[in-house]
Order: C-alpha cells, then sequence, then structure tokens
C-alpha cells in the first residue's frame, strides 16, 4: 500500500508542470516583443506613455486614439530596450477610441488580429500592455460582457486590470489572436476591474480604410495546441512511467 501511495504522489507531482503551463505563458512568449510602448510629447510640452502592438512587420502600429491625440512627437520602445525613429499618425477613427501609427522598420515581429465577431462573455483573456510605464506586464481575465451602447458601437467589458499607460494594449483570445484593444477604466471607490476595450474588427475597419488591409488567420491554419490536449499527453506519459514503476515492485 505505501508503494502504491508513493506511486501516486509521483504521478500527482508529474502533472503539475503541465497543468502550470497555460495559455497565458505562450501567449505572451509570442507575443511580447511586438507589443510597445507609444512615448508621446504633446504639443502643450506634456509628456504621455501608452501601449501599441506591432500589426504588419513593416512597422504599421496600432494603439488607442487618446495615445497619440495633440502629439507634436512620437516614437515607440520595443521591449528589448530598443527605441524606434520618429512614429507618425496615419489614421484615427471617428467612433472609437483606435489609431495606426506608423513607423520605418522592417521584419517586426506582429501580432494576428482574429475576429471579434465570435467573441463571447465568459472566454479567457490575456493582456500585455504597460501599466505605469512597467513594460510587457502579462494580465488575464475574462471578457465580462459584450456591450453594445445607444449608437450601436460594441465594447467589449474586460476584467483584466487596466491601469494608467495601458491604453492600447492588446487583448488576446485563447489561440493567441487580439480580439480587442483596451482603452478605459471605470475608476472610483467600490469599482473593480470594470475596464473596456474595442473589438478588433474595428481595427481590421480602420486599417483597411486607411490602405493597410491586415492579414487574417486562415481557417485551414494549425491552431496551437489546447491546454487540455497537452495534459492528456503529459498525463498518458506519467502513465506508462508509472506502470513501469509497478511492474519492478510486483
Amino acid at each position: 500500500m505505501r508503494k502504491l501511495f508513493l506511486c501516486l504522489c509521483f504521478l500527482c507531482g508529474a502533472l503539475l508542470p503541465a497543468a502550470a503551463q497555460n495559455d497565458h505563458v505562450r501567449i505572451a512568449e509570442q507575443n511580447a516583443p511586438a507589443v510597445v510602448a507609444v512615448n508621446v510629447v504633446k504639443k502643450d510640452g506634456s509628456t504621455f506613455t501608452g501601449t501599441g502592438f506591432v500589426v504588419t512587420p513593416d512597422g504599421l502600429i496600432a494603439t488607442s486614439r487618446h495615445v497619440s491625440q495633440d502629439a507634436l512627437y512620437m516614437n515607440v520602445t520595443f521591449n528589448n530596450g530598443a527605441v524606434s525613429g520618429e512614429a507618425v499618425s496615419v489614421a484615427a477613427a471617428g467612433n472609437v477610441d483606435l489609431a495606426l501609427l506608423k513607423i520605418q522598420a522592417r521584419d517586426l515581429p506582429y501580432v494576428t488580429v482574429g475576429n471579434s465577431d465570435y467573441v463571447l462573455p465568459g472566454e479567457t483573456i490575456t493582456v500585455i500592455g504597460n501599466p505605469r510605464r512597467l513594460q510587457n506586464t502579462i494580465s488575464s481575465g475574462l471578457i465580462s460582457q459584450v456591450r453594445k451602447k445607444a449608437d450601436g458601437v460594441i465594447w467589449h467589458q474586460i476584467s483584466a486590470p487596466i491601469s494608467p499607460s495601458s491604453s492600447g494594449s492588446p487583448v488576446f483570445n485563447a489561440k493567441g489572436e487580439v480580439i480587442s484593444v483596451a482603452f478605459a477604466s471605470y475608476k472610483g471607490e467600490g469599482n473593480q476591474n470594470l475596464n473596456f476595450s474595442v473589438p478588433s474588427n474595428y481595427l481590421i475597419e480602420l486599417a483597411a480604410a486607411a490602405g493597410y488591409p491586415l492579414a487574417r488567420p486562415a481557417p485551414a491554419d494549425p491552431v496551437p495546441p489546447a491546454p487540455e490536449n497537452a495534459f492528456w499527453a503529459h498525463l498518458k506519459k506519467s502513465w506508462e512511467i508509472l506502470k513501469r514503476l509497478l511492474s519492478r515492485w510486483q
């Protein structure tokens, strides 16, 4: 009985790494290099920092409109410390808080923009941003609700924490696709994690109107393995090891 107990302990211990390795880790590793800090000098002389993310390898960057609004000068800082030349505004949406910037670059890491029409309340999300200028901070949460305003504009209510300098942060679904762009929070006593983001289809429309059509994920593209698949593969391997150990003790 004692030997069986030890084997079960071994099996449970072997499963812990698989359970801990989740979507958030994979998404952060794949996409953090494409998330940037947007450094802004405003026309009134004040400075501001927001978040943006690269959507094309030649330097098209998405952010919130209020980040680039009234900017005198902008550049971006990548997570490896590299600083771009001047970033220029190429488009800004009128109905939602979105803007596009452009830097002179090539072969940059970039994100995949997904279809926000399929987003559902309760969906798990990962956000990469620069809250309080703490670059490439990873946070997680849920799509709390998909809300339609009186003017017909759709917002995503999200539970992932959003702090100052996080405006423009990409919100990823479990497949690692950007499904919305964080832009605002309800502040005040008693408010907790009442945050909002702009669905990604508005970004796709803005880019297309500005002459920068974004690549969409093809249905035939391989989907990253789901966490449960990795879990069961690890379980099977651990079971084979356990059987070998039990056979030695018979």
